[in-house]
């Protein structure tokens, strides 16, 4: 599971503690919500399924997929479908390959979700095995599924902008100065991430 309420405190206070602009932020905002996904490969083609459409349509290709494979949407069922079959649910050709990918990697065992290797660099090397994965989808699931707590996303758009806002920066940080700026909040950065979403369209900020 992610981070809990009580440990998103616990990095945020550290990260105050060194920091005064977070401190003033946290006084200002207040502490984040949990952000918890499930671990395990649903989660990850859940993503697959919502990758460049709404919340609302990516629900509906969700529910239809399920009416299909079975609630527990098991991965040998997905690539025992039809091409059309998963048309007609919504996933297009591209999403079917990603889907399968992911699927594939999951039945002959080579990507398992219970034993992802404990070093956060070699988790996402394992994570971007599947096509339509790539860095930015492996480290939200290491942070919002298994609750990493150094996980930083610095490519995240809202992440440079809520960092920049958080310390007064003139612009955008880019996705290197990003990662120089919080270098110094090590082993706590999962909570300044999950902070920087909270405080991003906070106008008190």
């Amino acid at each position: 599971m992610g981070l809990t309420a009580d440990e998103l405190r616990f990095g945020l206070d550290a990260i105050a503690g060194k920091e005064p602009a977070i401190a003033r932020a946290i006084a200002i905002a207040g502490y984040p919500e949990p952000r918890i996904r499930a671990t395990g490969y649903a989660t990850l083609l859940r993503t697959i399924v919502g990758q460049q459409v709404s919340v609302a349509a990516a629900a509906s290709v969700w529910n239809r997929l399920e009416a299909l494979l079975g609630e527990t949407m098991a991965p040998e069922a997905l690539l025992a479908a039809e091409f059309d079959a998963l048309r007609g649910c919504g996933l297009s050709r591209q999403k079917q390959g990603y889907a399968r990918s992911l699927c594939e990697l999951v039945v002959a065992g080579s990507l398992d979700f219970d034993s992802l290797p404990a070093d956060d660099e070699e988790a996402i090397a394992h994570l971007v095995q599947i096509k339509g994965i790539g860095r930015w989808s492996a480290e939200i699931y290491l942070l919002f599924a298994e609750g990493r707590p150094d996980i930083w996303p610095a490519g995240d758009l809202a992440v440079q902008v809520g960092l920049g806002k958080l310390l007064g920066l003139p612009e955008r940080p880019s996705e290197k100065q990003t990662r120089e700026l919080a270098e110094a909040w090590r082993p706590h950065r999962g909570a300044a991430a999950i902070f920087t979403w909270h405080c991003y369209n906070n106008p008190a900020l």
